[in-house]
């Protein structure tokens, strides 16, 4: 879909409007003449719902955006859910479907509310449990039944637990485990570009080049590394996710440049899946918390943190992700240090670093920014 922003007028925009009313971030106008009027009301409104659902809060209602603006309108028994392709039924009825029949035990993934193949099989096996056809759609047999019953799962969140366990089974080293790393962008997409004078830095071309030295020291340790796209090729972001989940991958990894008007900005972040509502890839958000200490001891970037997001990247990959913004190509102080191919080095020794030190038992991990990346291919070298 063509983004709506402020300033525009139609139907479109009419849309919108009215979906932002119902959620009640937006008054309905007395002048049926601004229903069709992207003002500033409706950005402040448009970056209030981004904000809370864990988007980009620009104000601009892009595909991405709209999905997310059409999920909120659903609660749970408000329509028959099933397992829809090619596109799956998306909603915040199928989140807090998941999320109920998660404190039941049963396994859904994350409760991203996306109804595809995972959720389909937890719900069959638990119509099969009651009595009820297991057919894996939610009627108003379903819903009557769920109703009636209580939790199963005491002690902590069950997908913690459930994450943790396999995390555990998985075991220490990164010998035949399989990671999609993501170059951002690509093909007609150049991402964040800065011109001064006759040199020309794009962030597609920094972060394949980022890519390409961390699929060289991850494959050196016998991991199966894949990456999302060539250097002149680009995909949509729900294909790379698609992607990541066809390989049954074990991790996913997107690099990224930031970019901001002030040339003030600077520094590293790191995102993963969650909500304002505490739903989250436990081992997603471990993942990015030590990528960025990794990042920020050995480099010496500013710690823009860690943060919970809902992009489709995020969303949509079936196995931990993080989104890293390794820093500012706009600031000069940050761009001196991404364009040197040594600093590149170093920040995809960082990430290697937090990848093992996630697989380690917590007796055998260490401090942050000592874990030397060499020792996995000497390691490799004497198995």
């Amino acid at each position: 879909m063509r983004p709506i922003r402020r300033g525009d007028h139609g139907s479109a925009v009419a849309e919108v409007r009215a979906v932002l009313v119902e959620l009640g971030l937006l008054k309905q106008s007395a002048d049926s003449s601004d229903t069709a009027y992207f003002d500033a009301e409706t950005d402040r409104a448009v970056r209030a719902f981004q904000q809370s659902r864990g988007l980009t809060a620009d104000g601009i209602v892009d595909a991405e955006t709209w999905r997310n603006l059409e999920g909120a309108r659903w609660r749970l028994g408000d329509r028959i859910l099933f397992h829809s392709r090619p596109e799956p039924i998306f909603g915040d009825d199928v989140r807090q479907l998941q999320e109920r029949l998660l404190e039941m035990g049963y396994d859904v993934g994350r409760a991203d509310g996306v109804f595809g193949p995972r959720t389909e099989k937890a719900l069959a096996q638990f119509q099969r449990e009651i009595g009820l056809v297991p057919d894996g759609g939610f009627g108003p047999a379903t819903m009557r039944a769920l109703r009636r019953l209580g939790r199963k799962v005491v002690g902590g969140r069950p997908q913690l637990l459930r994450e943790s366990e396999m995390l555990r089974n998985a075991g220490p080293a990164l010998v035949g485990k399989r990671i999609v790393i993501d170059p951002g962008h690509g093909g007609d997409d150049p991402g964040a570009t800065v011109v001064d004078g006759p040199m020309r830095w794009t962030e597609a071309e920094l972060v394949f080049d980022l890519a390409s030295r961390l699929e060289g020291r991850l494959a050196a340790a016998g991991v199966r590394v894949h990456l999302t796209r060539g250097r002149d090729t680009a995909y949509p972001d729900d294909a790379r996710a698609a992607f990541a989940n066809d390989l049954g991958a074990d991790l996913f990894i997107s690099l990224h440049l930031d970019a901001h008007p002030n040339p003030l900005a600077e520094g590293v972040a790191t995102y993963h899946f969650g909500t304002d509502a505490g739903v989250t890839s436990t081992v997603g958000e471990r993942l990015a918390g030590l990528v960025q200490r990794e990042i920020v001891a050995r480099t010496g970037l500013l710690d823009g943190r860690t943060h919970a997001k809902t992009w489709d990247i995020l969303r949509l990959t079936r196995m931990p992700a993080v989104r890293v913004e390794v820093c500012y190509l706009t600031s000069p102080t940050d761009r001196e240090r991404i364009i040197d191919p040594a600093f590149r080095d170093t920040v995809a020794e960082a990430i290697i670093a937090a990848i093992q030190r996630m697989y380690l038992p917590r007796e055998a991990d260490v401090a942050t920014g000592t874990f030397d990346v060499k020792s996995l291919r000497t390691l490799l070298a004497t198995t």
